[in-house]
């Protein structure tokens, strides 16, 4: 039956191609963002996935963020103790130096007084973003620092925040309030060091490199390294021997400073792969093929023409009636 109220036929063809535009309209707007899931209702479950792993990608940059600062003040450290060692060994040197018989062992000290003010310098010196590990201020040890390493996701969706320690109690040079704290500023006993001790009743042979005077509350009283026209070659030795063992104990304190450091730039390698690798996984879930897309959108370009083709022919259906009346 034909009817000039009721055009099936163009309804049909209508409701083709409002599927048709539809259609083109999702493949337009996934050509435009390059996404194939864009919101919560082109697919749920990928875009709640998506939106997760890019939440934990945003934590996993700010631990990238935290590992550069604490490489740098690693870096800065390692630094100061570096050069540390090198004028201590200057030292040890100037030392050695003064045993020589004859001499001018002032002249000597005037060059060790140098060297040891420059000691204190390196390591007042050492600091990054208000941070300085080998000067410690208070009157107890310094407390543990922390580099923040990690950013973790359990199986069961709970998260965590793991952490690269630092014990800088083991690599402060110098104790400003208390100088037993201090690599430079502690005593050593130089009798525990010798193949011949000293012996004697109340025999005394404790040195230490630096002394803080009256700024520090809680003072060392061994005998501050250092030579005059009055020392003794023993009292040389001993000296000697004290500063070898500072800088066996810098040089310890330096090699566990760069195992720390050497740690923070393999996890801070790994954190650069594995925000790669998190970022591909998401490209995986959401991000639309642009050669399928394209297929698609020429598919659906020839079927639109179609459906206006034939939503043409159906309302033209109507307008043969009009010659059965002529």
């Amino acid at each position: 039956m034909s009817s000039i109220n009721t055009n099936a036929s163009a309804m049909q063809a209508l409701q083709s191609l409002n599927m048709t535009n539809k259609k083109m309209d999702a493949v337009q707007n996934a050509i435009s963002t390059g996404l194939s899931v864009g919101s919560a209702k082109d697919n749920a479950a990928y875009w709640s996935i998506a939106t997760e792993m890019r939440s934990d990608n945003k934590a996993l940059g700010t631990v990238k963020d935290a590992l550069g600062l604490g490489a740098a003040k690693v870096d800065t450290a390692t630094t100061g103790l570096t050069a540390a060692i090198d004028v201590a060994d200057e030292i040890k040197t100037k030392l050695v130096a003064a045993r020589e018989p004859g001499v001018d062992r002032d002249a000597i000290n005037t060059e060790i007084t140098a060297l040891k003010e420059q000691l204190l310098t390196i390591a007042q010196s050492s600091s990054f973003s208000g941070e300085n590990w080998l000067q410690n201020d208070g009157a107890t040890a310094a407390t543990d620092k922390s580099i923040v390493g990690s950013f973790n996701r359990s199986a069961a969706g709970n998260v965590s925040v793991s952490t690269i320690d630092i014990t800088v109690s083991d690599i402060t040079l110098v104790g400003a309030d208390n100088e037993s704290l201090g690599i430079l500023t502690k005593d050593y006993d130089a009798n525990q060091l010798l193949d011949t001790p000293l012996t004697g009743v109340g025999v005394e042979n404790e040195f230490r490199l630096l002394d803080m005077g009256t700024g520090a509350t809680t003072g060392e009283d061994g005998a501050v390294v250092g030579v005059s026209s009055s020392t003794s070659d023993a009292d040389i030795d001993s000296m000697i021997s004290v500063v070898d063992a500072i800088i066996s104990d810098m040089t310890s304190a330096a090699s566990g400073l760069g195992s720390v450091g050497k740690r923070v730039d393999m996890q801070s390698d790994f954190v650069d792969n594995l925000m790669n690798s998190i970022e591909k996984g998401i490209g995986q879930l959401v991000d639309a093929d642009m050669n399928e897309e394209s297929v698609k959108l020429q598919a659906l370009q020839v079927q639109q023409q179609l459906g206006v083709q034939a939503l043409s022919i159906a309302n033209g259906q109507s307008q043969s009636i009009l010659s059965l009346f002529r």
